[in-house]
């Protein structure tokens, strides 16, 4: 699920800091707007343009948080919206809304271990990979030459 792997430069506090409060603000943004989950995304999004001519290490790091938040936004935006029909529309409670939600509770928690798990090392200057959205954040994020 992650993959540790050197980076081709060694990162300097300041850069290891950035990058790791890059996975730490989607924490933040959580606690703040829990039941939304478009707050983790534009949280993490304001922090990726604050940053996007920042250092490569950084940038990256910053890519990578981007991509995590987007991929649970869907999920999240779907259960929200699902339990929202049920509490205010005719929706009615079903076996597939608790699957659902169940696996969408699943999710979460993984991409909150994830994040934290990627903040600590990050901070330690390792340089961590997600396994779907490190691939991504390669394609895109490149250092400047």
């Amino acid at each position: 699920m992650i993959i540790e792997k050197t980076f081709v430069y060694k990162p300097t506090e300041h850069e290891r800091e950035k990058a790791s409060n890059s996975y730490l603000m989607s924490l933040v943004a959580l606690i703040a707007g829990l039941p939304l989950p478009i707050i983790n995304l534009l949280a993490t999004f304001f922090f990726f343009v604050a940053n996007r001519k920042g250092p490569y290490f950084v940038r990256w790091h910053c890519t990578q948080a981007l991509f995590s938040q987007l991929a649970l936004l869907g999920i999240n935006s779907v259960s929200f919206w699902w339990t929202i029909s049920i509490l205010f529309a005719n929706e009615k409670v079903s076996n597939e809304y608790f699957a659902y939600i169940f696996t969408v509770i699943v999710f979460n928690i993984l991409e909150i271990i994830s994040t934290i798990y990627a903040a600590i090392q990050t901070r330690k200057g390792k340089h961590v990979e997600f396994l779907l959205f490190g691939g991504i954040t390669n394609l895109i994020c490149r250092p400047r030459l």
